[in-house]
């Protein structure tokens, strides 16, 4: 079997302010309380921590920038996908109405073109994983540290930089050829292992590395030399992402929508990982049935949770879930199984944070730790990571501080030993929320407010990124991915599903609903 690998991951984007009038379509359906009015203030403010983290000569947004927004403390270096949020962001505060067109075309252009000329992958078309934001060097020694960096090329990073390049080409007439340009480089297949070595099997179908190091490096292990696009080899990892429900299905949708990749890779990725004795370390017993699609035999399996069913991704993170669903309209596309999954997902973990643990807020994520640093945060039973070992990530993610566990055992191979914990100091991130905002509107909309107006987590550059709830301890800075995910998912709730709109062309479309419209999740309401 392939190991599974936790998911981490980065930050991004870019900005510029100005105040017009809300557009019409934001004071469509007010709703339960829903305020369009305080959603794109919270927006205006969001791109102001963007605009802070983005020197204007490079158009490269820093990975994070403090409270203070001061450009003396900007993080010094940006990802793919940092990048690539600094687009799709750039695009929602022209629709917003923060910026003018021609700003909004100015930026894109501008960091389009200092992405033309970066250093990268020549033969694949890919980027490497750490750049420097003021000049757009590629880093070869980490900031303030001096420990040597050896360029990577990350499947999942440059995965959320091609779809941000998607978005500007069906958003920006003045930027969009340039997109285009860049996209139609990529090559995805570059990634894509079919498991024709019998030296490096996967599953049938075949799976996607975690990346490549193109240049000799110093990691002595988990990589092997070779290429699946001819030319010189690079150092291919051995690990490859293997779950559904993770934020790499992109990169997969990616190479389906260029056809360089087959469908039936979707479809060799776990639901869940099986249910015999043999599995029992995941986090519980799931259930569900075998189907049939593209020829791949596809185990349809669910958790059990507060009366749903409901596919788990590897930590149980709304950022697992939901990201790819800012750009591809997955429950419209795919009803039996996004259809399903997103909403169940969304009430599982509101549940989670005002009913089982009592935290009185919710929506649990990767992100700051308000004690200093960054963690990987989630809800605990919507993971395939047993979370039987606290303090190592690899075992799953929690949702509290205490990194308390919940394992109602594996049937009758595993025994329980905490179905009904009791929960600490519970760490709630507001991009979690505006992400199920695009499901549950007013209920996210109400939490969010609440984390505004009780805990007060919010600054100049809008939501703090975390807060832990019980002792009000807050992570004052702002992580440019998490603004990213926050100014996607407002675009899509206040301006007509604008990013999804923007990537989901007809071609886009014909390529890839037919292949996610198949599938028949096992979630449910039980």
């Amino acid at each position: 079997m392939e190991s599974p690998v936790r998911i981490t991951r980065r930050t991004l984007l870019v900005a510029s302010a100005a105040a017009l009038a809300v557009p019409a379509s934001a004071a469509a359906a007010p709703g339960r309380g829903f305020d369009p009015v305080r959603v794109r203030g919270w927006a205006k403010d969001t791109w102001r921590s963007l605009v802070a983290m983005t020197p204007s000569g490079t158009g490269l947004p820093a990975d994070n920038i403090p409270e203070s927004l001061a450009a003396s403390d900007r993080s010094g270096y940006t990802s793919p996908t940092n990048i690539g949020g600094y687009l799709w962001s750039t695009v929602v505060a022209r629709e917003l109405g923060l910026i003018s067109k021609d700003e909004a075309s100015a930026r894109l252009v501008r960091t389009l073109t200092t992405l033309d000329r970066m250093e990268h992958h020549v033969p694949s078309g890919m980027y490497f994983n750490w750049y420097d934001e003021e000049t757009g060097d590629a880093l070869r020694s980490w900031p303030g540290t001096g420990a040597v960096v050896h360029p990577f090329c990350s499947s999942v990073d440059n995965g959320w930089l091609g779809a941000a390049l998607l978005v500007v080409a069906g958003a920006d007439r003045a930027a969009g050829a340039l997109a285009r340009r860049l996209f139609a480089r990529m090559r995805w297949d570059a990634f894509y292992n079919p498991g024709d070595d019998p030296a490096h099997p996967v599953r049938p179908g075949g799976l996607i590395h975690g990346g490549f190091f193109p240049f000799d490096h110093d990691r002595p292990g988990g990589v092997y030399q070779g290429t699946h696009i001819g030319g010189d080899p690079v150092w291919l990892t051995t690990h490859h992402y293997d779950t559904t429900v993770s934020e790499t299905r992109i990169t997969s949708y990616l190479g389906i929508i260029t056809r360089q990749i087959p469908p039936k890779q979707y479809f060799a990725m776990w639901r869940t990982f099986p249910a015999s004795c043999d599995w029992s370390w995941h986090e519980m017993q799931p259930v569900g049935e075998n189907r049939t699609y593209y020829g791949i035999d596809v185990f349809e399996g669910a958790y059990t949770y507060r009366g749903m069913r409901i596919v788990p991704g590897w930590g149980g993170s709304m950022f697992e879930e939901l990201m790819p669903d800012v750009f591809v309209p997955e429950a419209k596309w795919a009803p039996k199984s996004w259809g399903r999954n997103h909403p169940l997902h969304v009430r599982a973990q509101r549940e989670h944070g005002l009913i089982e643990a009592k935290y009185g807020f919710w929506g649990f994520s990767p992100s700051s730790n308000p004690a200093g640093g960054y963690r990987e945060y989630g809800v605990d039973a919507l993971g395939l990571g047993p979370g039987n070992e606290p303090g190592n990530g690899a075992n799953g993610y929690f949702s509290d501080q205490e990194m308390t566990n919940y394992d109602v055992g594996f049937g009758s191979c595993r025994p329980a030993t905490a179905p009904t914990p009791t929960y600490g100091d519970g760490v709630v991130t507001p991009h979690a929320a505006f992400l199920a905002m695009m499901h549950e509107r007013d209920e996210a909309y109400t939490n969010l407010a609440r984390i505004q107006d009780d805990l007060r987590a919010y600054g100049r550059g809008g939501f703090f990124d975390a807060v832990a709830v019980r002792s009000g301890a807050i992570a004052r800075r702002y992580l440019s991915l998490d603004q990213a995910m926050v100014m996607g998912a407002v675009g899509n709730v206040l301006c007509r599903d604008v990013i999804r709109r923007s990537f989901a062309t007809p071609a886009v479309e014909r390529a890839l609903r037919p292949v996610i419209g198949v599938e028949e999740f096992g979630a449910s309401r039980v």
